[in-house]
């Protein structure tokens, strides 16, 4: 991390950030061995210019990880453009166009990677509704108020998509579950394409989901996702409060042993904005605003084994008896 010659404000305020990510108890990746893997609403990034101190602890947040998917970019990159000097020379971004209406609320996604633990791997696309044809025209049957976006990448000897979206929050949960229905079938089929280029798909992003017994997940599963171990035994939340789990982390997989390692929730409020943004510096910063500097939702996040050479041998085999 390149924070260089901060203020005594934000160097303390690094000091408590730093304390605040030690209690989520994140473990460091491994080269080629495991990957760090987080979504993170950081809310509208770049609609309006932050603080020097709230780049410097979102670029500290960040950097705890190996690959973000990050939701609530917004059109404006100036802000994403001052993080990525922090976060040192190895990291590197894809990002999505925003989408300029009200639905799509000027909205991008991107994912930033250190290029040393994972590497894009060339596909960078964003997925559309299904279409039927009607007369002479292919229409979709379904908005999408926010453009999913999908990308490949590998790491070691596993190579994966990363399929981040938000749903919307709509004037009703019907609306918001016919969106991830939808959404859903898409992933399905996505899974099941002979063509596809790879199987193992990690479904991520906000998807506005109140409670874990929400028809709304329970559509995400139904085309057969699954929640990785780690974060099924996690029963709290990703916003503030942490009393809603509206961020998901979900997969598909060839190799289940992949995604049982660690996972959790990085609190970077801990019920106190204030040891952040102190208040003979910020005296109009109540939580609110807080929550426009860094974000009204925490990072999820979960660890995942990249070394499946022994895996691949044994699906090898075992192909090989069948034939």
């Amino acid at each position: 991390m390149f924070h260089g010659n901060v203020s005594l404000e934000i160097a303390e305020g690094l000091k408590t950030l730093r304390k605040r990510i030690e209690a989520a108890k994140i473990p460091p990746s491994k080269l080629d061995e495991t990957l760090n893997i987080a979504t993170w609403n950081i809310r509208e990034f770049g609609k309006k210019r932050r603080t020097q101190a709230a780049i410097h602890y979102i670029a500290e947040i960040l950097g705890q990880f190996d690959l973000i998917g990050v939701v609530e970019l917004r059109d404006n990159l100036s802000d994403l453009q001052r993080v990525l000097p922090i976060l040192g020379p190895y990291w590197d971004v894809v990002y999505s166009d925003a989408v300029r209406d009200q639905g799509g609320n000027y909205e991008r996604i991107c994912y930033l990677f250190d290029t040393r633990a994972v590497v894009f791997n060339g596909l960078a696309a964003e997925p559309s509704p299904p279409r039927s044809k009607r007369g002479s025209e292919y229409l979709t049957d379904q908005s999408w108020w926010r453009s999913p976006y999908l990308a490949s990448f590998k790491s070691g000897n596993f190579d994966f998509l990363a399929f981040t979206t938000h749903v919307r929050w709509g004037d009703t949960e019907a609306a918001r579950l016919k969106e991830i229905e939808s959404l859903a079938a898409w992933i399905g089929a996505k899974s099941k394409e002979k063509t596809a280029e790879d199987k193992d798909i990690i479904v991520m992003g906000d998807f506005n989901i109140p409670t874990r017994d929400s028809p709304m997940l329970k559509a995400l599963l139904e085309c057969g996702l699954k929640i990785p171990t780690a974060l099924a035994k996690d029963e709290f939340g990703s916003n503030l409060a942490r009393d809603k789990r509206y961020d998901q982390m979900l997969h598909f997989t060839q190799f289940t042993e992949s995604f049982t390692n660690a996972g959790g929730v990085l609190d970077f409020y801990a019920g106190d904005h204030r040891p952040l943004f102190p208040a003979d510096t910020y005296p109009d910063m109540d939580k609110d605003a807080f929550t426009y500097q860094l974000s009204d939702h925490l990072p999820l996040w979960m660890q995942i084994n990249t070394d499946i050479d022994g895996q691949v041998l044994d699906a090898l085999i075992q192909r090989k008896r069948q034939g």
